[in-house]
């Protein structure tokens, strides 16, 4: 596998960024993480509009999307068409001095890519105690900064389960740490909207847009008696959950059920129609 870092391609244990990255002594930076299917990444204009605006949010220069996309090219150019692929694409403040204070560094350009296998179509979440800050100046943004994610889901793979899943300040229903929730109550698909502090997901806005999922307010309790359950992501599409483990209790769903397996075939349907939706 090679690896992209500012122009120049690299065998994985060859490829070299500066020990004073501003990304790697203090988390300065932003990412995309999306799905590659024979060879061709999907909806990855999405991807490269909310790479900017992470970007923008951090304060770093806006990207050059046609180097990204150079370097998308050239990276897969080099892999091959596997049928699954992971994607990564990092930009960071550059090198800067030691401490928060940025420096005068171009911004860092990172792009890689792995062959995957597809995600279980079905899993297991646990909650945790902390929560996403709502307020938080990094809300919303695809940060680079993911220690809490680590401990997270650290703490529930420890609990037998993938995927951990966070509410927000108010104990609403928030997100997991690399996943987006939806949830059927009362037959109606629902997702935490933008405002508990949730990413502004791919797959989640393309749920929202091909079914007739609704954004509401969830109070954290919903993970015990919503019908369903089933997380979105760029890699794992639409995976149902078949059992929450939440306050030291595991609850068993049956999965995928009936208004998830339609989510999951609408979003398979329509995203095999166009790579760029």
């Amino acid at each position: 596998m090679l690896i992209w870092v500012n122009g120049e391609l690299a065998p994985a244990a060859e490829a070299k960024v500066n020990v004073l990255d501003h990304g790697l002594t203090v988390g300065d930076g932003v990412f995309e993480t999306m799905k590659v299917v024979d060879g061709v990444p999907f909806a990855l204009q999405r991807h490269l509009d909310r790479l900017g605006r992470s970007a923008a949010g951090l304060g770093l220069p806006v990207p050059d999307y046609e180097m990204v996309r150079k370097a998308v090219g050239e990276v897969l150019a080099d892999l091959g068409a596997p049928p699954l692929a992971r994607m990564r694409i990092t930009y960071t403040g550059g090198v800067a001095p030691l401490g928060s204070g940025r420096g005068d560094a171009a911004p860092t350009l990172i792009v890689a890519c792995t062959p995957v296998d597809p995600y279980p179509p079905t899993t297991t979440v646990a909650t945790v105690p902390w929560r996403r800050n709502e307020r938080a100046a990094t809300k919303g943004l695809k940060s680079t900064s993911y220690a809490e994610n680590v401990i997270a889901l650290a703490h529930a793979r420890e609990r037998g389960a993938s995927e951990a899943v966070f509410a927000n300040t108010r104990d609403l229903l928030c997100e997991g740490t690399g996943s987006n929730i939806f949830v059927v109550v009362d037959g109606r698909l629902l997702t935490p909207p933008l405002e508990s502090g949730c990413l502004a997901g791919i797959t989640r806005g393309l749920v929202l847009e091909w079914t007739g999922a609704e954004e509401a307010e969830l109070d954290f309790d919903v993970l015990d008696h919503a019908e369903e359950i089933f997380l979105t992501s760029s890699v794992r599409d639409v995976q149902a959950v078949h059992a929450v483990v939440h306050d030291g209790r595991r609850r068993e769903l049956t999965a995928p059920g009936t208004v998830t397996a339609e989510a999951a075939a609408a979003f398979a349907r329509r995203s095999a129609q166009t790579f760029e939706p």
